[in-house]
């Protein structure tokens, strides 16, 4: 049944209209083996919503037949007496109403679990490419969350991301006050020195961008132009309307933080990422109709993969972006960013035993490194390493640079760390051999006890 069944998709009568999104399947016939996830989903979809009925079966003019021939030939030899015609007559009806029906559910639900495993690998492909994108880095940026109606949202983040200054323009209809609009974005490029405009790409997007070419064209030469970028602005909505937004900007209208986060995602779209539920970045197919507990798994893994293989900065790095760093947790990392709020910059990795909670056996507990250009602040999580390790200022990453996403060949363990090129264990003799042929014996790194 798996390598000849056929999947028939037929329309209900007089649901033609109310399903006309499906029409592409009101008659429809496939194999079931061939049957890719995004036309199951389809067609899952358009049969939970009783538009079209589903039937999976073999050929009616040459499979049907054969199956009743199999079923007929565990009886035994069948000759041509009455009896005989019978049991073939049993055999059919065997086949068409318990053996096909039981096959047809267990066929239907396999094409469900497939279909959903295929979305759910999209949905994490997709999200782990939108959250390591390149960040443009610290620099001064407007964000613009566009709107027609309601105008657009501006917002203004200076390099490190504090939100400095917001308004709202209104160069559409009905206001369609564009010379004011111009003029706002004018005087807020040039009192703040922006390098970046960050345009969401949602509603108005494309006369937004207009907008702001004309804004730019219209600078004096005496300041310099910011470069205008489209960046996806999913989830921005329901970052704003959270209780995490709240906290951030709690004297903030709702919809201006949209804007602080579209500028944000611009400087670094890890950071900002990583405060949205991964299921409304909706960047998969069919999200709502795969396996929601499966989905949930699948992505929050994808998001502690990424920020773990990126790391992040102890000196810059928000609560929510230091929770998914392996070994801390959400109270640690606010137990972190209260110390930092406290006493300023961490000057050292082993200034982190001063945080609460943070003290020698937490620290030598979770399978934490760290490497840093300036032997500092930033962490790397190896897979089984026993220690927090410290390693010297050049020893992972040329200086200067800002991530992980720009590395040109750290060294790798092939022995204990076979997929994660972040991390020298002492204890292991391969290791310990790796960094000899690295580095001199002198630049060994030493935990932390």
């Amino acid at each position: 049944m798996r390598a000849e069944a056929m999947v028939t998709v037929r329309v209900q009568p007089g649901k033609e209209e109310a399903g006309a999104k499906f029409s592409d399947y009101f008659d429809h016939r496939e194999k079931w083996a061939d049957m890719p996830s995004h036309r199951a989903l389809a067609v899952l979809r358009a049969a939970k919503e009783e538009i079209v009925t589903i039937d999976i079966a073999p050929d009616p003019e040459t499979g049907t037949p054969r199956a009743e021939r199999m079923v007929a030939a565990a009886l035994g030899q069948l000759g041509d007496r009455h009896g005989d015609q019978w049991l073939r007559n049993v055999a059919g009806w065997a086949w068409r109403v318990r053996l096909l029906n039981a096959m047809y559910v267990d066929l239907l639900t396999e094409l469900r679990r497939r279909a959903h495993e295929d979305a759910i690998k999209v949905f994490a492909r997709n999200l782990r490419d939108l959250l390591l994108s390149a960040p443009a880095g610290p620099r001064a940026t407007i964000g613009l969350d566009p709107g027609i109606r309601t105008g657009i949202k501006v917002a203004v983040v200076d390099a490190t991301g504090k939100l400095v200054e917001t308004t709202t323009i209104y160069p559409f209809q009905p206001k369609m006050d564009v010379q004011g609009a111009q003029a706002a974005l004018l005087a807020l490029i040039a009192h703040h020195d922006i390098d970046l405009i960050a345009i969401g790409n949602g509603t108005a997007s494309r006369e937004t961008e207009r907008l702001v070419a004309e804004v730019l064209k219209r600078l004096p030469k005496t300041v310099k132009a910011p470069t205008k970028v489209v960046v996806s602005e999913a989830g921005a909505s329901v970052y704003s309307a959270s209780e995490l937004a709240a906290r951030e900007f709690p004297d903030l209208d709702v919809s201006l933080r949209g804007a602080a986060s579209i500028a944000r995602r611009l400087q670094d779209p890890l950071a900002e990422l990583v405060k949205i539920p991964p299921e409304s970045i909706g960047v998969g197919q069919y999200q709502h109709d795969v396996d929601q507990r499966q989905l949930t798994r699948a992505l929050a893994s994808v998001v502690e993969d990424a920020v773990n293989g990126v790391g992040v900065d102890l000196n810059t790095a928000s609560a929510s972006l230091l929770a998914h760093v392996v070994g801390l947790g959400p109270s640690l990392a606010l137990a972190i960013v209260s110390h930092r709020d406290a006493h300023g910059a961490f000057p050292s990795r082993k200034a982190l035993l001063k945080v609460a909670g943070l003290g020698p056996v937490p620290l030598n507990r979770p399978p934490v490194s760290c490497a840093s250009a300036t032997g500092t602040s930033r962490w790397m999580p190896p897979p089984s390493t026993p220690r927090l390790m410290v390693s010297p200022a050049a020893s992972f990453r040329p200086a200067g640079a800002i991530s992980a996403r720009s590395w040109a060949s750290p060294p790798r363990c092939a022995a204990c760390a076979p997929k994660i090129t972040l991390t020298i264990n002492s204890a292991c003799p391969p290791c310990a051999t790796f960094w000899r042929n690295w580095k001199s014996p002198a630049a060994t790194p030493a935990p932390i006890s």
